[in-house]
């Protein structure tokens, strides 16, 4: 197992690359824009080939690295279903597996941050966006944003092994992992809360939008680029 954790200071966003051992395939979770020529050394570094990007969702916080990384390897792009973007070459639905080498990659559908938020499943980790965070999750009050659905997928996350990883998109507490059993004693948003109670619990979150949503949203619909140009948002801000 070939395993990288790469963090972007200015948006606060967790890049995971994950690399079979003997074919040297790999996949990219959530690049950044502005931060693919780390990507590619780091590509370089670990002699791999990378097949696939990997988004858990369309970002209001950042652009995406997908077509920048994609015009430097030829790789394929892949998201969840609900996200509903054009310019990927596979859109994921539920229990939908992609091999790179010999290693799988399985996508969870877990929607209610946004429509299209999908979990992929490595092993026993699991790339879980900005659906369950660490002692968080992500907010529901815009892209298609439900607070209820959000909820049924916070269970869905909750019956997997105590023991699996949680790797989430974002970290603005210096806490980089955790596992589904520690989430369930120490999240806040996981713990003991009714749908009742955890509805009303984000309707009351009153946060400021993302600076950039509006930049950002349209541009990771094209997988990193409008008709400006691809555009690179990353500013200092604490919203998921």
């Amino acid at each position: 197992m070939i395993f990288r954790q790469l963090f972007d200071e200015e948006t606060s966003t967790l890049t995971y690359i994950l690399v079979d051992a003997v074919t040297r395939d790999a996949v990219i979770i959530d690049p950044v824009l502005g931060q693919d020529k780390r990507d590619l050394a780091v590509l370089e570094e670990l002699n791999a080939n990378l097949k696939y990007i990997a988004e858990t969702h369309i970002h209001a916080d950042h652009v995406t690295g997908a077509r920048a990384l994609k015009e430097a390897t030829g790789c394929k792009f892949i998201s969840g279903v609900g996200t509903g973007i054009t310019c990927g070459d596979k859109l994921m639905e539920e229990g939908e597996i992609i091999n790179f080498g010999h290693e799988v990659l399985y996508a969870i559908l877990t929607p209610g941050h946004t429509d299209g938020c999908t979990t992929y499943r490595w092993r026993n980790r699991l790339f879980t966006g900005d659906t369950l965070l660490i002692g968080a999750c992500g907010r529901t009050d815009f892209q298609q944003g439900s607070a209820e659905r959000l909820y049924e997928s916070l269970q869905k996350l909750q019956s997997y092994p105590d023991e699996y990883l949680v790797y989430p998109a974002h970290d603005y507490n210096n806490h980089r992992v955790s596992c589904i059993g520690q989430e369930k004693i120490s999240n806040p948003y996981l713990m003991g809360l009714s749908k009742e109670g955890f509805i009303e619990k984000m309707e009351n979150l009153n946060l400021p939008n993302p600076a950039k949503i509006d930049v950002a949203v349209p541009a990771n619909m094209v997988c990193g680029a409008d008709d400006r140009g691809e555009i690179d948002t990353r500013v200092v801000e604490h919203s998921a």
